[in-house]
């Protein structure tokens, strides 16, 4: 009977199971076909949450746990759902606990009610259920139940399963935020937990210390090496954690030393003849790492080959701000070997290389080939390889640099206005970052003055004017070449450029001068051309009437006092009459201008045939009726400047003055000081500064300032360091063994202070006492059965003595 009463229970657990496995199925089933899942009726539900059946239990819970995250009022089912908490299914125990993190703050009350049981599961045999009957008890947004956390916190820390030792970490920051009250006891828990044998306990409890206590690095003093040891075995998670925290650590407790390299003379060929080493004082200085230091970054090589980019990028940034040159060069490969993942991930990647690039641009030297941008690539990641290229063009070879230059060319080519416009800036900052190639780059942008499209040409000549501002003598002809050009350029900040490179440069050399009959031909078409142009044709009028004066300076000076102490003309009495239209009162001013005007009247005096005067009376005079307040008001600054010869040399310090040379700084200039690896980074400055956890690293520590390296010692215990950094030989660490033999023999001071060699000689004299000593040895063995043999015959002589 006992049997088949034990095939009839297989046979219905089978049943549900396959009841189970159907209903599963078709609810995959129609949930594929149909958009949405029908609700049931509430009271079906609760009968379903009421019933004693796991199964309808099962179903009642998925019910409305589907419709939690569609957002419909789950509230109603709180007391029917909650007395399932006690269910020994572990389905069931698992909705119940989804549900109550969910609905735990709105019914503080009734939650109240599952505290006991679920302190039940905290002793239940499956590890499972207590780490997620923990887990679930953190999670209860109730302050009241704070200490019965942090009790539960407590035992979690001691269990023997790593999950649930695991789930304790992560509830460390909830409770805190809980009650931060509980502060001391849970550093106590933490420190336990950081010094766990487990790793992915460990990274859990890094993660917990980065959120609870970030600042408290003298609770990883001690468990500072098991963490270096355990970050390759950690998952992804605790090795960014752990990376994050060794980096502000090392910044806090290794301070940054250096030192000169020396110099070597050899003096023989043999080693103990060979080298000397002399301080060389222009030798360049080096990093010297600390051993502890050392064994971190060591430790993070082997990160390189993660398949998590995050962590590839925090190992890089770790290199970058507290490795050598060594260090980030072997960073370099990998990070650019990210490149070849989704558009989501190399556009965040390419932000960092930039931020590498714009601290060690050689490095990337190898792999220039990588940032040619590809067809497929999006216009933020092409803009980012235009500088990367512009970054890296001063440091290759000159067949690498043409091919950048074809490259940025054929960009100015594209239907892409943006990328047209950065492959054209991108051109400018190469020949900027290297004045060989300056003449190349400026070639490539006079090609595209010809162009149809207006932005090129406009982007193109901006460009080349901050190429001749940097050496204006030998670009004359340029400056020539650019002014024909006015009759093909329609862009009005293109036409704008030209006539400032004309008037600021074109007086270079005196014979050379074409800015009088490039003004003559703009003062014709003066009224159709746009603001931007006008503007510059009043300037360069300014200018070239400036140059009249200074050349026929000494003619107007021979009678200062003459030209200077004249009676004033005779005044008009339009300027008497306040209510006057300022319009009256700047045509009367005007015509008082060409012939009351002293400087005027000496230019005309010295030159008469020059038309200059009468071609600037005629550009101020078409200014006059602009509907440009700008233009108006800056043409009456230079009649004003102008009119008084006195003021000459105030106006040729104001327009003639020497421009200062511009320099386009890389577009990432100004978030260098953003950390690698951020969110900042990619956002920028512009986006909204720093984010939060995205702040900078702390300074190094000074040297004396730092914490004792003892204290990183196994278990905390100090460890007394010789020199550090320095190679301990193997003869010492033989005496130190020795020494310390000694004194546990109780030989005193006699083995105490025993060198390698004295033990050595020792060994030696021992080992001839033995070969010397097998010949006595026989001789006394001879000697021995002799006395032996005397011995006995005396004895016999007593006793036949005694029987006698």
């Amino acid at each position: 009977m006992e049997s088949i009463s034990r095939i009839s229970s297989v046979l219905e657990t089978a049943r549900e199971l396959t009841i189970e496995a159907a209903q599963s199925a078709n609810s995959a089933r129609s949930f594929a076909t149909r958009p949405a899942t029908k609700d049931l009726p509430f009271a079906q539900i609760k009968k379903l949450l009421d019933s004693r059946n796991d199964r309808e239990i099962l179903e009642g819970l998925r019910k409305v746990i589907s419709m939690m995250y569609r957002s419909k009022p789950c509230l109603p089912f709180f007391s029917s759902i909650v007395k399932n908490v006690a269910n020994p299914n572990i389905e069931v125990k698992k909705l119940v606990y989804i549900y109550l993190l969910h609905y735990a703050e709105s019914e503080p009350d009734l939650a109240l009610l599952s505290i006991n049981t679920i302190q039940k599961s905290l002793t239940d045999q499956n590890p499972q259920v207590r780490a997620m009957a923990l887990r679930v008890m953190s999670g209860i947004r109730v302050p009241v139940i704070s200490q019965i956390v942090s009790l539960a916190i407590k035992r979690g820390c001691g269990d023997m399963s790593p999950y649930v030792r695991k789930a304790a970490a992560l509830a460390i920051p909830k409770c805190y935020k809980l009650d931060p009250n509980t502060l001391p006891q849970l550093l106590e828990y933490m420190s336990t937990l950081l010094g766990d044998k487990q790793y992915f306990v460990v990274g859990s409890a890094v993660t917990a210390f980065l959120e609870v206590c970030p600042d408290r690095i003298d609770l990883i003093h001690k468990h500072y090496r098991a963490l270096v040891k355990k970050l390759v075995d950690m998952d992804e998670w605790g090795q960014l954690a752990t990376l994050r925290l060794m980096t502000h650590y090392a910044r806090r407790c290794f301070p940054r030393r250096t030192k000169k390299l020396k110099r070597t003379e050899t003096k023989g060929f043999y080693e103990d003849e060979a080298s000397e080493e002399e301080d060389d004082p222009s030798a360049p200085e080096v990093q010297v790492l600390d051993p502890d230091l050392e064994l971190f970054l060591a430790t993070c090589k082997s990160l390189l080959t993660s398949r998590n980019s995050a962590v590839i990028v925090s190992v890089a940034r770790c290199f970058l701000y507290l490795g050598t040159l060594d260090y980030i060069d072997s960073a370099v490969g990998p990070l650019v070997a990210l490149l070849r993942g989704p558009q989501d991930i190399q556009y965040v990647v390419m932000y960092d290389v930039v931020a590498v690039c714009l601290l060690r641009p050689q490095s990337f030297v190898p792999f220039v080939g990588h940032f040619l941008v590809h067809s497929s690539d999006p216009v933020d990641v092409s803009r980012l390889k235009f500088e990367v290229l512009t970054l890296l063009f001063p440091h290759c070879e000159p067949h690498v640099k043409e091919m950048i230059l074809s490259e940025l060319e054929h960009f100015t080519r594209s239907a892409n206005l943006d990328l047209v416009q950065e492959s054209v800036r991108a051109i400018g900052r190469c020949a900027q970052n290297d004045s060989r190639a300056s003449s190349r780059c400026l070639r490539l942008l006079l090609k595209q003055i010809s162009s149809q499209d207006g932005n090129l040409v406009a982007e193109s000549l901006t460009v080349i004017r901050h190429l001749i501002q940097h050496n204006p003598q030998s670009h004359t002809k340029t400056v020539i070449r650019l002014a024909k050009n006015l009759d093909s350029t329609s862009n009005p900040q293109a036409r704008a450029s030209i006539i400032w490179l004309v008037g600021e440069f074109s007086d270079v050399i005196a014979e050379e001068n074409i800015a009088p009959d490039v003004l003559r031909i703009l003062a014709k078409s003066f009224v159709d051309e746009s603001e931007p142009a006008k503007l510059q044709i009043v300037l360069l009028a300014a200018k070239v009437y400036l140059h009249h004066l200074n050349l026929t300076q000494p003619s107007t000076t021979q009678e200062p006092h003459r030209t200077s102490q004249a009676a004033p003309p005779p005044p008009d009495p339009a300027y008497e009459n306040p209510f006057r239209e300022e319009e009256e009162e700047e045509e009367v001013e005007e015509d008082n201008v060409p012939a009351g005007s002293p400087a005027a009247a000496a230019a005309a005096a010295a030159d008469p045939s020059s038309p200059i005067p009468t071609l600037w009376s005629h550009i101020l005079l078409l200014t006059r009726y602009d509907t440009s307040y700008d233009l108006r008001d800056r043409a009456r600054l230079y009649r004003s400047l102008l009119s008084n010869p006195r003021s000459t040399q105030l106006a040729s310090l104001l327009l003639l003055a020497p421009k200062p040379v511009p320099h386009a700084p890389s577009p990432s200039e100004s978030s260098k000081g953003l950390l690698l690896g951020s969110a900042s980074l990619v956002i920028g400055v512009e986006g909204g500064g720093a984010l939060a956890g995205s702040g900078g690293l702390p300074e190094w520590v000074l040297e004396g300032e730092e914490p004792d390296p003892g204290l990183r010692g196994e278990g905390g215990q100090k460890v007394e360091y010789g020199e550090r950094g320095r190679n301990v030989p193997a003869g010492e660490k033989l005496d130190q063994v020795a020494r310390e033999k000694g004194v546990a023999g109780g030989s005193g001071g006699a083995n105490k202070d025993k060198s390698l060699d004295d033990w050595l000689a020792e060994s030696e004299e021992e080992e001839e006492e033995e070969e010397s000593g097998s010949g006595s040895e026989e001789e006394s063995s001879e000697e021995e059965t002799d006395e032996e043999e005397s011995e006995d015959d005396s004895e016999r002589g007593r006793l036949v003595g005694g029987h006698g």
